[in-house]
Protein backbone atom coordinates (compact mmCIF):
# COMPACT_ATOMS: atom_id res chain seq x y z
CA UNK A 1 0.00 0.00 0.00
CA UNK A 2 3.06 2.27 -0.33
CA UNK A 3 1.49 3.98 -3.35
CA UNK A 4 -1.62 4.81 -1.30
CA UNK A 5 -0.44 5.71 2.21
CA UNK A 6 2.74 7.35 3.44
CA UNK A 7 2.16 6.06 6.95
CA UNK A 8 -0.29 4.05 9.04
CA UNK A 9 -0.32 4.62 12.82
CA UNK A 10 -2.12 2.86 15.65
CA UNK A 11 -3.53 5.12 18.36
CA UNK A 12 -3.40 5.73 21.24
CA UNK A 13 0.37 5.79 21.62
CA UNK A 14 2.78 7.76 23.76
CA UNK A 15 4.43 9.63 20.88
CA UNK A 16 1.11 11.00 19.64
CA UNK A 17 0.09 11.94 23.18
CA UNK A 18 3.31 13.92 23.70
CA UNK A 19 2.99 15.62 20.34
CA UNK A 20 -0.61 16.58 21.06
CA UNK A 21 0.19 17.94 24.51
CA UNK A 22 3.08 20.01 23.13
CA UNK A 23 0.80 21.88 20.72
CA UNK A 24 0.38 25.07 22.71
CA UNK A 25 -1.88 27.96 21.80
CA UNK A 26 -4.39 25.70 20.08
CA UNK A 27 -6.53 24.82 23.09
CA UNK A 28 -9.85 26.02 21.61
CA UNK A 29 -9.26 24.19 18.33
CA UNK A 30 -8.13 21.02 20.12
CA UNK A 31 -11.13 20.93 22.45
CA UNK A 32 -13.68 21.52 19.67
CA UNK A 33 -12.00 19.03 17.32
CA UNK A 34 -11.89 16.24 19.89
CA UNK A 35 -15.53 16.78 20.86
CA UNK A 36 -16.75 16.82 17.27
CA UNK A 37 -14.74 13.71 16.41
CA UNK A 38 -16.17 11.83 19.38
CA UNK A 39 -19.71 12.66 18.28
CA UNK A 40 -19.07 11.61 14.68
CA UNK A 41 -17.57 8.30 15.78
CA UNK A 42 -20.15 7.66 18.52
CA UNK A 43 -23.34 9.58 17.61
CA UNK A 44 -25.25 7.70 20.33
CA UNK A 45 -23.58 10.09 22.80
CA UNK A 46 -25.94 12.77 21.46
CA UNK A 47 -28.95 10.57 22.13
CA UNK A 48 -27.87 10.09 25.73
CA UNK A 49 -27.29 13.83 26.15
CA UNK A 50 -30.71 14.68 24.70
CA UNK A 51 -32.45 12.07 26.84
CA UNK A 52 -30.69 13.30 29.97
CA UNK A 53 -31.62 16.95 29.52
CA UNK A 54 -34.92 16.79 27.63
CA UNK A 55 -36.25 13.27 28.30
CA UNK A 56 -36.66 12.84 24.54
CA UNK A 57 -34.67 12.57 21.31
CA UNK A 58 -34.56 16.21 20.24
CA UNK A 59 -34.79 16.61 16.47
CA UNK A 60 -32.01 19.19 16.42
CA UNK A 61 -29.35 16.56 17.14
CA UNK A 62 -30.00 14.96 13.75
CA UNK A 63 -28.27 17.95 12.15
CA UNK A 64 -25.14 17.10 14.14
CA UNK A 65 -25.38 13.38 13.46
CA UNK A 66 -25.81 13.83 9.73
CA UNK A 67 -22.85 16.12 9.13
CA UNK A 68 -20.29 14.78 6.63
CA UNK A 69 -17.28 13.14 8.32
CA UNK A 70 -14.87 15.71 6.88
CA UNK A 71 -12.84 18.42 8.62
CA UNK A 72 -10.64 20.92 6.80
CA UNK A 73 -7.59 22.39 8.54
CA UNK A 74 -6.70 25.68 6.82
CA UNK A 75 -3.97 28.19 7.52
CA UNK A 76 -0.43 29.35 7.02
CA UNK A 77 2.62 27.09 6.93
CA UNK A 78 4.09 26.03 10.28
CA UNK A 79 0.94 26.73 12.30
CA UNK A 80 0.35 23.20 13.59
CA UNK A 81 -2.16 21.80 11.09
CA UNK A 82 -0.35 18.57 10.29
CA UNK A 83 0.94 18.05 13.83
CA UNK A 84 -2.59 18.27 15.20
CA UNK A 85 -4.03 16.12 12.41
CA UNK A 86 -1.52 13.38 13.22
CA UNK A 87 -2.08 13.44 16.99
CA UNK A 88 -5.64 14.53 17.89
CA UNK A 89 -7.00 10.98 17.60
CA UNK A 90 -4.90 10.01 20.63
CA UNK A 91 -7.10 11.79 23.23
CA UNK A 92 -10.19 10.66 21.30
CA UNK A 93 -9.05 7.02 21.49
CA UNK A 94 -8.28 7.33 25.20
CA UNK A 95 -11.59 8.99 26.08
CA UNK A 96 -13.69 6.56 24.03
CA UNK A 97 -11.51 3.59 25.04
CA UNK A 98 -11.18 2.37 21.47
CA UNK A 99 -8.32 1.87 19.02
CA UNK A 100 -8.02 4.34 16.14
CA UNK A 101 -5.99 3.76 13.00
CA UNK A 102 -4.57 6.80 11.22
CA UNK A 103 -3.95 6.53 7.47
CA UNK A 104 -1.88 9.33 5.91
CA UNK A 105 -2.62 9.41 2.20
CA UNK A 106 0.43 9.69 -0.02
CA UNK A 107 0.66 12.35 -2.70
CA UNK A 108 1.58 9.43 -4.94
CA UNK A 109 -2.21 9.10 -5.18
CA UNK A 110 -1.93 11.76 -7.88
CA UNK A 111 -0.41 9.01 -10.00
CA UNK A 112 1.70 9.53 -13.11
CA UNK A 113 -1.04 11.13 -15.18
CA UNK A 114 -2.08 7.94 -16.93
CA UNK A 115 -5.75 7.83 -17.82
CA UNK A 116 -7.79 6.61 -14.86
CA UNK A 117 -4.79 6.16 -12.53
CA UNK A 118 -5.53 8.98 -10.09
CA UNK A 119 -9.16 7.93 -9.84
CA UNK A 120 -8.15 4.31 -9.24
CA UNK A 121 -5.63 5.18 -6.52
CA UNK A 122 -8.01 7.49 -4.61
CA UNK A 123 -10.88 5.01 -4.91
CA UNK A 124 -8.65 2.18 -3.70
CA UNK A 125 -7.51 4.22 -0.69
CA UNK A 126 -11.11 4.88 0.37
CA UNK A 127 -12.13 1.27 -0.32
CA UNK A 128 -9.26 -0.02 1.84
CA UNK A 129 -10.43 2.02 4.82
CA UNK A 130 -14.10 1.27 4.18
CA UNK A 131 -13.49 -2.48 4.23
CA UNK A 132 -11.71 -2.23 7.57
CA UNK A 133 -14.41 0.04 8.98
CA UNK A 134 -17.17 -2.34 7.91
CA UNK A 135 -15.61 -5.10 10.02
CA UNK A 136 -15.85 -3.01 13.19
CA UNK A 137 -18.24 -4.32 15.83
CA UNK A 138 -20.76 -1.79 17.21
CA UNK A 139 -22.11 -2.39 20.71
CA UNK A 140 -24.61 -0.05 22.38
CA UNK A 141 -24.00 2.52 19.65
CA UNK A 142 -20.23 2.50 20.13
CA UNK A 143 -17.79 1.12 17.53
CA UNK A 144 -14.91 -1.04 18.70
CA UNK A 145 -12.50 0.99 16.54
CA UNK A 146 -12.25 4.18 14.51
CA UNK A 147 -10.32 5.37 11.47
CA UNK A 148 -8.80 8.67 10.35
CA UNK A 149 -7.88 9.39 6.73
CA UNK A 150 -5.42 12.30 6.59
CA UNK A 151 -4.88 14.13 3.33
CA UNK A 152 -2.07 16.65 3.79
CA UNK A 153 -1.57 19.38 1.17
CA UNK A 154 -5.13 18.55 0.18
CA UNK A 155 -5.25 21.18 -2.56
CA UNK A 156 -2.99 18.86 -4.59
CA UNK A 157 -5.80 16.27 -4.71
CA UNK A 158 -8.91 18.39 -4.19
CA UNK A 159 -8.12 21.36 -6.40
CA UNK A 160 -11.14 23.23 -7.66
CA UNK A 161 -12.57 21.87 -10.92
CA UNK A 162 -13.44 25.47 -11.80
CA UNK A 163 -9.82 26.13 -12.84
CA UNK A 164 -9.84 26.29 -16.64
CA UNK A 165 -6.35 24.80 -16.91
CA UNK A 166 -7.22 21.77 -14.80
CA UNK A 167 -6.41 18.45 -16.47
CA UNK A 168 -9.23 15.97 -17.10
CA UNK A 169 -7.47 13.37 -14.95
CA UNK A 170 -7.35 15.79 -12.01
CA UNK A 171 -11.08 16.50 -12.38
CA UNK A 172 -11.81 12.79 -12.33
CA UNK A 173 -9.67 12.44 -9.19
CA UNK A 174 -11.67 15.15 -7.39
CA UNK A 175 -14.86 13.33 -8.36
CA UNK A 176 -13.45 10.13 -6.86
CA UNK A 177 -12.55 12.00 -3.68
CA UNK A 178 -16.08 13.37 -3.34
CA UNK A 179 -17.58 9.93 -3.93
CA UNK A 180 -15.32 8.46 -1.25
CA UNK A 181 -16.42 11.03 1.34
CA UNK A 182 -20.09 10.62 0.42
CA UNK A 183 -19.91 6.82 0.66
CA UNK A 184 -18.43 6.99 4.16
CA UNK A 185 -21.17 9.42 5.21
CA UNK A 186 -24.00 7.44 3.63
CA UNK A 187 -22.88 4.16 5.19
CA UNK A 188 -22.36 5.80 8.63
CA UNK A 189 -18.91 4.26 9.01
CA UNK A 190 -16.59 5.22 11.94
CA UNK A 191 -14.24 7.10 9.61
CA UNK A 192 -13.15 10.75 9.73
CA UNK A 193 -11.43 12.46 6.80
CA UNK A 194 -9.03 15.32 7.56
CA UNK A 195 -7.76 17.66 4.84
CA UNK A 196 -4.92 20.10 5.54
CA UNK A 197 -4.25 22.99 3.18
CA UNK A 198 -2.38 26.29 2.91
CA UNK A 199 -4.66 27.22 -0.01
CA UNK A 200 -8.25 27.05 1.15
CA UNK A 201 -9.38 29.07 -1.89
CA UNK A 202 -8.01 26.34 -4.16
CA UNK A 203 -10.17 23.58 -2.63
CA UNK A 204 -13.05 22.48 -4.86
CA UNK A 205 -16.32 24.12 -3.72
CA UNK A 206 -18.09 20.75 -3.61
CA UNK A 207 -15.43 19.43 -1.22
CA UNK A 208 -15.59 22.59 0.88
CA UNK A 209 -19.38 22.34 1.16
CA UNK A 210 -19.05 18.81 2.52
CA UNK A 211 -16.83 19.87 5.41
CA UNK A 212 -18.51 19.31 8.75
CA UNK A 213 -16.24 22.03 10.09
CA UNK A 214 -13.32 24.17 8.94
CA UNK A 215 -10.62 24.85 11.51
CA UNK A 216 -8.46 27.92 10.92
CA UNK A 217 -4.83 28.05 12.06
CA UNK A 218 -2.76 31.20 12.45
CA UNK A 219 0.66 32.21 13.77
CA UNK A 220 0.97 32.57 17.55
CA UNK A 221 -0.08 35.95 18.90
CA UNK A 222 1.66 37.89 21.69
CA UNK A 223 0.20 35.83 24.55
CA UNK A 224 0.81 32.51 22.79
CA UNK A 225 4.44 33.41 22.06
CA UNK A 226 4.90 34.41 25.69
CA UNK A 227 3.43 31.09 26.82
CA UNK A 228 5.76 29.12 24.54
CA UNK A 229 8.83 31.01 25.70
CA UNK A 230 7.90 30.80 29.39
CA UNK A 231 7.22 27.08 29.11
CA UNK A 232 10.46 26.28 27.29
CA UNK A 233 12.73 28.53 29.35
CA UNK A 234 11.03 27.83 32.69
CA UNK A 235 14.15 26.42 34.46
CA UNK A 236 16.23 29.45 33.42
CA UNK A 237 16.58 32.64 35.40
CA UNK A 238 14.93 34.94 32.86
CA UNK A 239 13.09 38.08 33.98
CA UNK A 240 9.65 39.02 32.71
CA UNK A 241 11.16 42.06 31.01
CA UNK A 242 13.59 39.84 29.10
CA UNK A 243 10.80 37.46 28.11
CA UNK A 244 8.69 40.33 26.77
CA UNK A 245 11.67 41.47 24.69
CA UNK A 246 11.85 37.98 23.16
CA UNK A 247 8.10 38.02 22.52
CA UNK A 248 8.44 41.32 20.66
CA UNK A 249 11.44 40.10 18.65
CA UNK A 250 9.54 37.01 17.49
CA UNK A 251 6.48 39.00 16.42
CA UNK A 252 5.77 41.42 13.61
CA UNK A 253 8.23 44.25 13.05
CA UNK A 254 8.85 47.26 10.83
CA UNK A 255 10.90 45.04 8.51
CA UNK A 256 8.27 42.30 8.16
CA UNK A 257 4.52 41.96 8.55
CA UNK A 258 4.67 38.49 10.09
CA UNK A 259 6.13 36.83 13.16
CA UNK A 260 7.40 33.38 14.03
CA UNK A 261 5.32 30.31 13.23
CA UNK A 262 4.97 27.51 15.79
CA UNK A 263 7.49 25.47 13.82
CA UNK A 264 9.94 28.40 13.81
CA UNK A 265 9.96 28.07 17.60
CA UNK A 266 9.98 24.28 17.89
CA UNK A 267 12.21 23.36 14.96
CA UNK A 268 14.57 26.31 14.73
CA UNK A 269 14.73 28.58 17.79
CA UNK A 270 14.60 26.12 20.69
CA UNK A 271 16.96 23.50 19.16
CA UNK A 272 19.46 26.21 18.17
CA UNK A 273 19.43 27.68 21.67
CA UNK A 274 20.37 24.30 23.14
CA UNK A 275 22.96 23.50 20.47
CA UNK A 276 24.57 26.90 20.87
CA UNK A 277 25.19 26.29 24.59
CA UNK A 278 26.00 22.57 24.52
CA UNK A 279 28.39 21.15 25.73
CA UNK A 280 30.47 23.75 27.50
CA UNK A 281 28.15 26.48 28.78
CA UNK A 282 24.65 27.08 30.15
CA UNK A 283 21.96 28.85 28.17
CA UNK A 284 21.95 32.59 28.72
CA UNK A 285 19.64 35.41 27.73
CA UNK A 286 22.12 37.22 25.51
CA UNK A 287 22.64 34.16 23.33
CA UNK A 288 18.89 33.54 23.05
CA UNK A 289 18.35 37.10 21.83
CA UNK A 290 21.18 36.81 19.31
CA UNK A 291 19.75 33.59 17.92
CA UNK A 292 16.25 35.11 17.65
CA UNK A 293 17.69 38.04 15.72
CA UNK A 294 19.50 35.69 13.32
CA UNK A 295 16.39 33.68 12.47
CA UNK A 296 14.24 34.86 9.60
CA UNK A 297 10.66 33.65 10.23
CA UNK A 298 9.10 31.40 7.63
CA UNK A 299 7.44 33.68 5.05
CA UNK A 300 3.66 33.37 4.73
CA UNK A 301 2.30 31.34 1.84
CA UNK A 302 2.06 33.81 -1.05
CA UNK A 303 -1.68 33.29 -1.53
CA UNK A 304 -2.32 34.12 2.13
CA UNK A 305 0.01 37.12 1.98
CA UNK A 306 -1.77 38.61 -1.03
CA UNK A 307 -5.21 37.80 0.45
Amino acid sequence: MHDLFEDIKELPNSDAMTRYENLVGLDDVKEKLVKETELLLVPSLLDKWSQKHYKTQSGIIDYVKNRPPLFIFAGDVGTGKTALAESFADPVARRLKIDIKLYSMSLNARGTGAVGEMTRLISTAFDTIKQEAKSVVVRNGKPSAGFILLIDEADALAQSREFAQMHHEDRAGVNALIRGIDNIANEHLPVICIMCTNRLNAIDPAVYRRAGDVFYFSRPNHDQRLYMLERSFKPLDISNKELIKMVDLTGESEKRQYGFTYSDFTQRLFPNVVLDAFPSMPINVENIVQIIERIEPTPPFQELLSG
